[in-house]
């Protein structure tokens, strides 16, 4: 049979058995029982990082990173190139998708406390990869070059120009020069293109690496874990194998359903004379943008660096044995806590500079959020 000749010839150089039995033993691997739909997030983070460098190199059989061809390279490919318009949708949403799933894996290894001792380091590579998303999309979304990516660049590089001592070296940096231009794009597709890719991929092999070696956190108290048993786990394959694989083709559909039926629009091309109106980040920034309002600048960019940091070293903050979410009160609390301020404040700086109709009545949003009743008669003589 040719298959055996082939395994044959392959066996008398490689040795496929002494290959294969770290492979087998880590897919036969027994989980613990407390496993559940929530533990794929992770590898639905891995699957949508692959989605994004394969939908990203079609981009860029097209796109031109330059001031002058960017925004027609990316309309020529919207408009002309085969399934263009599918791949660059697909990326869009992609991008979103990554920081969703990303975060909700960080809260199911919060909830859990899965972040304790043994697993620190694994827990701070997970908010390492939520950040690397975080300017994946920051560098990503300049790159077509229209009128709210370049505005919206141009706010976030003015804030990171307001940190004492250091802002203004950290501007220039990234614009590569005193205002957002060629430079800057030049510099933010190097970044997303070519840095980021290799530096995720080698923190998530890190990641992996962690998880693998050290199993996934049951909710025994801290140094009172016990290997799982074989006949007492759930096997990683099939059984949660079965379920990554499912929510990998539920996670397709969707993608490409929002793509077909909600895609993003291009828009105008950049014009750094024309300033538009309430210019806003991406979503996943809202709520930094909104809590800068509240405070003077240098008080507001300190509190929001001081919150990354408690979230990286929160392990060692966080020092109690117990990992059952209802034996953690005072650390679900303060879960709690954040997340609602930050959906709240995501919430604000969303709605916030627009008109709404709400129950037949119009209001004005100022710019902290708060409505104000418009009459009739005001309408009336702004139109």
């Amino acid at each position: 049979m040719l298959k055996e000749r082939i395994l044959k010839w392959f066996d008398e150089r490689f040795k496929i058995e002494n290959l294969s039995k770290p492979v087998r033993k880590q897919l036969e691997k027994p989980l613990p029982h407390n496993v559940s739909w929530f533990h794929t997030f992770g590898s639905m983070s891995l699957f949508l990082f692959v989605s994004q460098v394969l939908t990203g190199i079609l981009l860029l059989v097209y796109y031109r990173p330059t001031t002058e061809e960017a925004f027609e390279s990316v309309k020529f490919i919207m408009t002309e190139a085969h399934f263009g318009w599918l791949y660059r949708q697909l990326h869009a949403w992609g991008a979103n998708f990554m920081v969703i799933v990303v975060i909700l894996h960080l809260l199911r290894t919060f909830v859990t406390g899965s972040y304790k001792k043994p697993r620190e380091l694994t827990w701070i590579c997970g908010v390492a990869l939520l950040f690397l998303a975080l300017v994946f999309g920051f560098t990503g979304y300049l790159l077509p070059w229209n009128q709210l990516a370049y505005w919206a660049t141009t706010v976030g590089t003015e804030i990171a120009g307001a940190i004492p001592g250091v802002g203004e070296w950290i501007k220039t940096l990234l614009r590569g020069g005193t205002a957002v231009g060629g430079e800057t794009l030049s510099r933010f597709f190097v970044v997303h293109v070519i840095i980021l890719p290799w530096v995720i991929c080698f923190v998530i092999l890190v990641h992996l690496f962690f998880v693998r070696y050290q199993g996934i956190a049951t909710l025994d108290p801290v140094d009172a874990e016990k290997e799982v048993k074989e006949s007492e786990g759930i096997p990683f394959f099939p059984h949660h194998a079965l379920k990554e694989g499912i929510v990998f083709f539920i996670l397709i559909g969707i993608l490409i359903s929002l793509s077909i039926l909600a895609p993003f629009d291009l828009g105008e091309k950049a014009d750094p004379i024309t300033t538009p109106h309430a210019i806003k980040p991406e979503w996943y920034f809202l709520p930094v943008y909104q809590l800068l309002k509240y405070f003077p600048k240098l008080t507001g960019i300190f509190i929001s660096s001081v919150i990354p940091l408690v979230l990286i070293f929160w392990p060692f903050f966080d020092k109690g044995k117990n990992r059952h979410p209802l034996k953690r009160p005072i650390s679900m609390t303060i879960g709690m806590i954040v997340l609602v301020a930050f959906l709240v404040l995501g919430a604000l700086a969303h709605v916030s500079e627009t008109t709404r109709v709400i129950f037949g009545k119009t209001y004005h949003f100022d710019l902290y959020g708060v409505p104000h009743a418009i009459s009739a008669n005001t309408l009336m003589v702004e139109k």
